[in-house]
């Protein structure tokens, strides 16, 4: 990664990072607090030859940050870690015919909306799943718990989905 790229993923990094600690954590859509992690984009968009302690470094320091504002105590940098972890696996199990060619990253616009979605929202999915089973501690409420989950994804996906027709191009 050369040293434009990296300091416009740290770019990045602070505006997502800002964004959501500023904006979308201050609104609640419904009753029960669901809040988007539009945050975890920038784990989902980071080039396809991103060294794996980078992606880890990335999603601690991000979920990190996130946490310090939203007194989380972990929980965010807990699942924005468990996807940075699984996400070179999803893109071997959603591996386009003939590899990632190596000037392209994760996009829309790079290998399409089906391939994007389902990319994107098994990550967003897992990110949520583990932050609402973290932050739960229980099952009592599974399926109070089950809703936010699948809520937050939706919403969550969502907006990710904008940001790629709104922001990036190839």
């Amino acid at each position: 990664m050369t040293l434009n790229i990296l300091l416009k993923y740290i770019g990045i990094f602070f505006f997502l990072a800002i964004l959501q600690v500023l904006v979308l954590n201050n609104i609640n859509l419904t009753e029960f607090g669901i809040t988007p992690f539009f945050y975890i984009l920038l784990i989902i968009i980071l080039p396809f030859e991103t060294p794996k302690w980078s992606l880890l470094f990335f999603a601690f320091f991000l979920g990190l940050f996130i946490d310090i504002f939203e007194d989380t105590g972990g929980v965010h940098a807990a699942a924005t870690v468990a996807i940075a972890f699984i996400r070179p696996f999803i893109l071997k199990i959603f591996s386009v015919r003939g590899g990632y060619s190596p000037e392209s990253k994760p996009g829309i616009f790079w290998y399409g909306i089906s391939w994007f979605f389902k990319y994107a929202i098994v990550l967003t999915f897992v990110h949520s799943f583990i932050y609402y089973l973290v932050l739960e501690m229980s099952f009592a409420h599974f399926t109070i718990t089950l809703f936010k989950i699948i809520l937050t994804s939706l919403i969550t996906i969502f907006l990710i989905i904008i940001s790629q027709y709104l922001v990036y191009k190839k």
